[in-house]
């Protein structure tokens, strides 16, 4: 099934219809304790909500559990839901991975519709149909492919994020842009993310924002940015929605940041996941220039903005084999060998690459040190 995906421009009219289109018995909606605090009364006072059964689990990845899950099925069970029922996922990455995953089990499968409230989970999980939680350890270990009826993208939502999580997200793109074409990749580089103003958003201002805020325009050039970011995104699951081939373009920067994301939780100094993106591409792009010859000065020009924005991840040579033994757990290797996403320029990806222990190793003295 095609995902729709509806970049929006009228919140209340795009959240009504696609719930409409999804004739239901009972309507629950996922959120985590921020996104209730946050998101939720942006949205709670339309009529499509009335009599929804709210369902909210802890935040942050921590909660990415199968101890949280039980808790969405049983507030599921309890609140009556059939195989007819909907729910709304509303929040980060967490809940729309988590959200998601609990849709498509729980009575061998509901309805659901990810409206996703930070930029890492608008141009990254809530697309394409990957539901999941953590498990022994390993991100997204459990879980299935299975898309959302709805997505529902509203920049709107990113005006409660910090910068922080704005640059988290921005990681995804970034990656986006190395896997699509140089232009798209140049106009990332460009955007004066830095100069977006934070504004605590009301229902007022979602009605009527000012058409001559310098914040507003920076947001809507970004909404700009998200819905071809997306675009990019589609375009690949559509090709290949179970991850056989051309899918896993999207790991780019992956392997080895999900390797860093799990020692820091393991080091209990959790990291945001674009930040573990961002220096995991620094160590892909590094392992592309060294096998695919991929262009030094576009390492270097992508190198520099990285390190300007996300800083460095602190570690030394002593966690090299734990980094190595988290890698050999990924789930696009095959036979115990660990495959990377790489390129040969902005845009020519070369999935399956292997890199031998030897070659980690000099990948993580250049994120260390280049």
């Amino acid at each position: 099934m095609k995902q729709e995906v509806i970049i929006s421009n009228n919140l209340q009219q795009d959240i009504e219809g696609a719930i409409q289109r999804q004739p239901h018995d009972r309507l629950f909606v996922l959120t985590d304790t921020t996104t209730l605090r946050l998101c939720w009364p942006l949205v709670c006072s339309m009529p499509c909500f009335e009599g929804a059964q709210m369902i909210t689990i802890g935040d942050t990845d921590a909660n990415k559990t199968l101890d949280s899950l039980t808790y969405v099925w049983t507030a599921l069970q309890q609140g009556g839901a059939t195989r007819h029922s909907l729910l709304v996922n509303l929040g980060g990455g967490m809940v729309t991975d988590l959200g998601g995953f609990a849709a498509s089990t729980f009575k061998r499968g509901i309805a659901y519709i990810n409206i996703p409230t930070t930029l890492l989970s608008q141009v990254d999980a809530s697309v394409g149909g990957k539901t999941g939680i953590n498990f022994g350890g390993l991100k997204n270990e459990i879980g299935v492919f299975n898309c959302a009826a709805s997505v529902i993208l509203s920049t709107e939502f990113l005006h409660s994020l910090d910068h922080k999580n704005l640059l988290s997200g921005y990681a995804e793109m970034l990656k986006h842009g190395l896997i699509s074409d140089e232009e798209s990749w140049a106009e990332l580089l460009r955007f004066e993310l830095d100069s977006i103003e934070h504004s605590t958003l009301t229902i007022d201002h979602l009605a009527t924002p000012k058409a001559n805020d310098n914040g507003q325009s920076l947001y809507r050039q970004l909404g700009e940015l998200v819905a071809k970011s997306v675009a990019i995104k589609e375009r690949i699951v559509e090709e290949d929605p179970t991850e056989k081939g051309l899918r896993k373009a999207l790991n780019l920067g992956h392997t080895a940041g999900h390797a860093l994301e799990s020692l820091a939780l393991e080091q209990g100094r959790p990291v945001l996941h674009g930040y573990a993106v961002a220096w995991g591409l620094v160590c892909e792009l590094y392992l592309s220039v060294v096998k695919c010859n991929f262009p030094m000065d576009k390492l270097r020009q992508t190198v520099h903005f990285i390190r300007k924005n996300y800083g460095s991840f602190a570690f030394d040579c002593k966690q090299y084999d734990r980094l190595y033994e988290f890698m050999t757990h990924d789930k696009k290797n095959e036979g115990g060998i660990i495959n990377f996403t790489l390129l040969g320029g902005i845009g020519d990806i070369r999935i399956n690459q292997q890199a031998t222990k030897e070659d980690i190793f000099e990948m993580l003295d250049f994120l260390r040190e280049g």
